[in-house]
């Protein structure tokens, strides 16, 4: 899964705020939600239209931008 078949930014969308695709969900929600201790389940349960498989790539993503080398 590449960067587009997992978020959209959209001004038509929370005006443009990235979302999981195909959803109204701001991708920030996620990390919001393990910031404050909240597990990847309790996530996924309270926004159903995002998937396990779609924020599992999403973290594997940020995680890799994070260790690339500068």
């Amino acid at each position: 899964m590449n960067a587009t078949d997992l978020i959209t930014i959209d001004p038509d969308i929370l005006g443009g705020t990235p979302v999981f695709k195909g959803t109204r969900v701001p991708v920030k929600s996620l990390f919001d939600y393990l910031e404050n201790d909240y597990t990847l389940e309790e996530f996924l349960e309270c926004f159903p239209s995002v998937t396990r498989v779609m924020a599992c790539a999403v973290l594997e993503r940020s995680e890799s931008a994070l260790l690339a080398p500068a």
